[in-house]
This record gives C-alpha cells, structure tokens and sequence, in this order.
C-alpha cells in the first residue's frame, strides 16, 4: 500500500514487482458526487505501469452497462482519468450486473467494473462472481495476472 503516492481514504493503491518491473494496481470507491473522480482528475501524480483500476465508480452507463440506455457525463470524466494513466476499459468474460438490489422495482446494475493497462502482457481479462456475493449487494470482481519470472 502506498499512502505516500495518493493518499485518500476511498483510493488503495498498492504496488506489485513482476519481472523486476514495478506495476501499480488501484482501488476506488466513489460516492454518489463522483467526489474520488474530481480529486483523480485535480491531483497532480505521475505513475508509470499502472495495471488496473478497479473498484466500485457508482455511474451507470451504457458504455459499459448493456442494459442501461443512457451515458453520463461521469463516464467521460473517468475516461480522461483511464486515458491518462493508459487504461481501458475491460469487459469480463461473463457480462452479468455487479450490484444486485433487493428493491424488485429497481433493476440490477453494472456500477463496479475495472479499467485495464492498454495491451498489457500481465492482463487481458476479468470474471464477476455474483454467486459470492452473500455479504454484499456487490459481485465479486476477479483477474489473473501473469507472472513472468519466479524469484527464489
């Protein structure tokens, strides 16, 4: 964890070495007022080989909801914010929403999602897991990161 980097209480940013080469990966919540996007987008952080960004965004948007109609002007702020740290986003294998309401008059929603390093030899795909979700209205988010070399 590296609180000297970015420190705020909604951003985990935790730092891996593989092949002898740092990889950052971040974690976000964001509130309702998109508060974690604006601080992203003001901060002044320079971070090379930043893997993923992955959390729960809490905007729906057809860019990356099938099921919802319309697109946010959020999602264009986090778009800039992926664009910048060389991210993309990326569709798990099994589309299924992350967020399940108990509400029957409200519909279920994609809102936690992760946003991939552009051609990244470590990534390429993430799965949802809705069945272990039993201590959270949030399926679980999955990935595989390749490790190139071993170390003794």
């Amino acid at each position: 964890m590296r609180k000297d980097i970015i420190n705020h209480r909604d951003i985990n940013l935790i730092l891996f070495f593989n092949c002898r080469i740092i990889f950052f990966m971040i974690n976000i919540y964001s509130d309702n007022y998109q508060s974690i996007l604006k601080y992203l987008k003001n901060i002044e952080v320079n971070l090379n080989n930043v893997l993923f960004i992955t959390g729960n965004f809490n905007i729906r948007d057809n860019d990356w909801d099938l099921t919802y109609p319309h697109h946010s002007t959020s999602a264009n702020i986090l778009i800039e914010i992926a664009n910048s740290f060389n991210l993309e986003i990326s569709f798990p294998v099994n589309w299924v929403p992350t967020r399940y309401l108990n509400n029957p008059n409200d519909s279920n929603s994609v809102i936690n999602f992760m946003l991939f390093q552009v051609n990244s030899e470590e990534i390429n795909t993430h799965y949802i897991l809705p069945h272990l979700c039993h201590s959270s209205n949030h399926a679980l988010l999955t990935v595989v990161i390749i490790i190139k070399e071993k170390f003794i």
